[in-house]
C-alpha cells in the first residue's frame, strides 16, 4: 500500500477513492517550510495531491525524493508545477482536465451576459435606492460575434453554448482543423482576424512560456472599438495593465476577469479600479458538481499511476486513450520484459535501439511501449529512477539512439513487437507478442521461440546433436530443479539450436557450469524475469 499526502482541499468523493486504495493523510494549509519537512518524514510519500496554490518546484521535489513518484493536481491548470524538474526526477504528474469543463464554460457565459446586461451595476444601483432603467440599457448576445482563443474542451463547450444564443462564433487555435471547429459551431480564423472582428473575446488556453502575455497592448489595440474581453482561463495570459488602460481610455467597453497574474489578487492590481469590469475570485471551477468531478478524475488518475499504469491524463509520460488502453497495455508490459531479457542476454555496451511495431499495434501510438522498453534497458545500468516519465530523457543523456519503425504485416501474429540492440554484426534481435494477456517471446536472433516471458529461464545455444536435451534434463533433475516448460528451436538440421527452459527453482552455479561443459554446448545462461 502506497502513502498519499493531500496538501490542498479535494472533494470528499476523490478522497474516498484515494483512501480506499492507499494510506491517505490530509494536511491542509501547511506553510511552505512545514510542507517540505512533512514530505520527508516517516520514510516519505509515494504521492502528493495539490490543487492550485502549492508550488511544486525543484526544491519541493528534492525534499520528497527519492520516494515520491506521482503528483496529482486537482485542477486543469498545472502552471504551479515544474514539469521539467518532475520529468527529470521520474515523477509523474496527473491532473483532471475534463472535470470542470461545464463549470468553466457556464461561468464564461454568465460573465458575458452580466457584462453586456450591466447586471452588477444595476444591482448596486437598486440597493442604493435608485431606479434608473435608462442608465443601464444593455446589449444582446444574439447576432454578436464571439471570438474564442483556444478551442480545447472548455473553448468547444463555450462555442456550442454561444451558438445556442445565436451568436456568430470565430475561433483561433493552431492545433485545430477547420472541420473540428465546424463540428463545434465555430469558424476557424487567424488571431489577427479574430481580434478585429469579434464583439466579445474570450481566452481559453493554458498558461505556458509561449502563451504568457498572449493578449498584450498590441492585441488589445487591434480589437474592435467597444469590444469586451473575458479571461476565465489563467492569469498571465492577459496584460492586466494594458487592459486596465484600454478600459479607462474607453477603447474597450468592458472586461470580465476571473483569474489574475497573482492570486489572491494583488492590492495594487490596476484592474481593481478600472471601469466597466466584473471581477470574480477564480470561480471558474467552483461548482459543487465540478469539484466532485475534478476530485474523482484526479483520484482515479493517481491510483492508476500508483498501480504502474500510465493514466490517460499523465502530463509528462506517454499516455493511452481509454478506448485503446485494454488492447495496448499487454504490449507495454511485453516491451518491458523483452528489454529486461535483452539486457541479460546482451550485457555489453550498445548505443542504438530499434523498435518495430507490426500488425494491429502499428496503428497506435508506440510511446508507452517505447518508454517501457527504455526503462527495462536502463534501470539496471543507472542509479536513478527510470520509468515512463523520464525514460526518453535518460536515454538521450546516455547517448542512446532510438529508432521506431512500423510494419503492417505481423503474420502469423495479430501484433508483434521487435527489439534490436546495437548495429552491424553484433546486433541482437528479439520479438514477442501477447497470448491471453501474457507476454510471450516469439523470436531471438533468428530462432523461432514460443516461451512465456516470466520467471527463471535457462537459455542455451548448442549444436543440434543427440544427447544435449537429455543432458540438460538429467542435470536439472539431479539438482532437484523442476522444468515447467521447454521450447526447442533450430536454424537447420545439425546446425545451431536454442533452448528456453523455464524452471521452478533457481539453478545452482555448479550445475550451470556443468551444463556449459556438456559436449556440443556453445552457451548456457540463466535469466530472471518478473513472475
Amino acid at each position: 500500500m502506497s502513502r498519499i499526502l493531500v496538501a490542498e482541499p479535494v472533494a470528499q468523493e476523490g478522497l474516498d477513492i484515494l483512501a480506499a486504495a492507499h494510506e491517505t493523510s490530509v494536511r491542509l494549509s501547511l506553510p511552505r517550510a512545514a510542507l517540505l519537512e512533512a514530505l520527508g518524514e516517516d520514510g516519505g510519500w509515494d504521492a502528493l495531491v495539490v490543487r492550485s496554490q502549492t508550488r511544486v518546484d525543484a526544491e519541493l521535489l528534492a525534499a520528497a525524493a527519492p520516494r515520491l513518484s506521482v503528483v496529482g493536481v486537482a485542477s486543469v491548470g498545472t502552471d504551479r508545477v515544474d514539469l521539467a524538474a518532475a520529468t527529470r526526477g521520474g515523477v509523474m504528474v496527473v491532473n483532471a482536465p475534463t472535470g470542470n469543463t461545464i463549470a468553466a464554460a457556464e461561468h464564461t457565459l454568465a460573465l458575458m451576459m452580466a457584462l453586456l446586461r450591466r447586471i452588477p451595476e444595476a444591482d448596486a444601483s437598486v440597493r442604493r435606492g435608485e431606479w434608473e432603467r435608462a442608465k443601464y440599457i444593455g446589449a444582446e448576445l444574439r447576432h454578436r460575434t464571439l471570438g474564442i482563443i483556444g478551442l480545447g474542451k472548455i473553448g468547444k463547450a463555450v462555442a456550442r453554448r454561444a451558438a445556442a444564443f445565436e451568436m456568430r462564433v470565430l475561433a483561433h487555435d493552431p492545433f485545430m482543423t477547420a472541420e473540428q471547429a465546424d463540428e463545434n459551431a465555430a469558424r476557424l480564423v487567424g488571431l489577427p482576424e479574430l481580434l478585429v472582428r469579434a464583439d466579445v473575446i474570450t481566452v481559453h488556453v493554458p498558461l505556458t512560456a509561449q502563451t504568457r502575455g498572449l493578449i498584450g497592448e498590441a492585441q488589445i489595440g487591434a480589437m474592435k472599438p467597444g469590444a469586451v474581453l473575458l479571461n476565465v482561463a489563467r492569469g498571465g495570459l492577459v496584460d492586466e495593465a494594458a487592459l486596465a488602460q484600454a478600459l479607462r481610455d474607453g477603447r474597450l467597453a468592458g472586461a470580465a476577469v476571473d483569474v489574475y497574474s497573482a492570486e489572491p489578487m494583488a492590492p495594487d492590481n490596476p484592474l481593481r479600479d478600472a471601469p466597466n469590469t466584473i471581477l470574480t475570485p477564480h470561480l471558474g471551477a467552483s461548482t459543487s458538481e465540478a469539484q466532485g468531478r475534478v476530485g474523482v478524475e484526479m483520484a482515479e488518475q493517481l491510483v492508476m499511476a500508483l498501480s504502474g499504469v500510465t493514466p490517460p491524463y499523465a502530463l509528462n509520460a506517454p499516455s493511452v486513450a481509454r478506448e485503446v488502453a485494454p488492447q495496448l497495455s499487454p504490449y507495454v508490459e511485453l516491451g518491458r520484459r523483452l528489454a529486461i531479457l535483452a539486457r541479460q542476454l546482451v550485457p555489453g555496451p550498445f548505443n542504438a535501439v530499434t523498435l518495430t511495431y507490426a500488425g494491429e499495434i502499428s496503428e497506435w501510438d508506440g510511446g508507452p511501449i517505447r518508454t517501457a522498453v527504455l526503462s527495462g534497458l536502463l534501470e539496471a545500468v543507472t542509479d536513478q529512477r527510470v520509468n515512463a516519465v523520464n525514460a526518453d530523457v535518460v536515454a538521450r543523456e546516455r547517448g542512446l539512439t532510438v529508432t521506431e519503425e512500423r510494419n503492417d504485416a505481423a503474420d502469423p501474429f495479430a501484433s508483434l513487437v521487435s527489439l534490436a540492440l546495437g548495429e552491424g554484426a553484433g546486433r541482437a534481435t528479439l520479438s514477442g507478442s501477447s497470448a491471453h494477456g501474457r507476454p510471450h517471446l516469439a523470436g531471438l536472433d533468428g530462432f523461432a521461440i514460443d516461451a512465456e516471458l516470466a520467471g527463471t529461464i535457462l537459455v542455451t545455444r548448442h549444436h543440434d546433436q543427440p544427447g544435449i536435451v537429455g543432458a540438460v534434463g538429467s542435470a536439472l533433475a539431479a539438482a532437484g530443479v523442476n522444468i515447467s516448460s521447454l521450447e526447442l528451436s533450430r536454424l537447420s538440421a545439425a546446425g545451431e539450436a536454442m533452448m528456453f527452459v523455464s524452471v521452478d527453482q533457481s539453478i545452482p552455479d555448479d550445475v550451470l557450469e556443468g551444463l556449459r561443459a556438456v559436449r556440443g554446448m556453445v552457451e548456457a545462461r540463466v535469466v530472471q524475469l518478473p513472475t
